[in-house]
């Protein structure tokens, strides 16, 4: 069992999720605009990928309309403020494995490296 988290209207995510149907993954999709993530969970994720610029898309909307002062968080708590205001700054989707792994984003081939499909 995995969890997507991301955005129901997303097309990307739309993609994921139809992804794991087609290889029979089971999963469950938490759109995280309707049921917001955690301060904490947000942290687990931006640590284990390696900082919050790798869970930030940087290339959105949401993040070029922000005033230059909302661009530069100084602290965990900055982080998980500015997201909990603008969910959308989240990378989509958000793969959550049993084991806890994290990873942004969805391409076909990475999908199945880390599910070991081979077809």
């Amino acid at each position: 069992m995995v969890t997507v988290y991301g955005l129901d209207a997303c097309d990307t995510c739309r993609k994921a999720r139809n992804w794991l149907k087609r290889f029979e993954l089971e999963h469950t999709f938490v759109d995280y605009r309707a049921n917001r993530v955690p301060a904490e969970t947000l942290k687990t994720w931006a640590t284990q990928l390696g900082g919050w610029d790798k869970l930030i898309n940087k290339a959105s909307t949401t993040w070029r309309q922000l005033p230059e002062g909302r661009k530069s968080p100084g602290s965990d708590p900055e982080w998980t403020l500015l997201l909990k205001e603008h969910p959308a700054l989240v990378k989509r989707p958000v793969l959550v494995t049993e084991d806890g792994t994290i990873s942004v984003g969805f391409t076909d081939n990475a999908w199945k490296l880390r599910f070991g499909i081979k077809k």
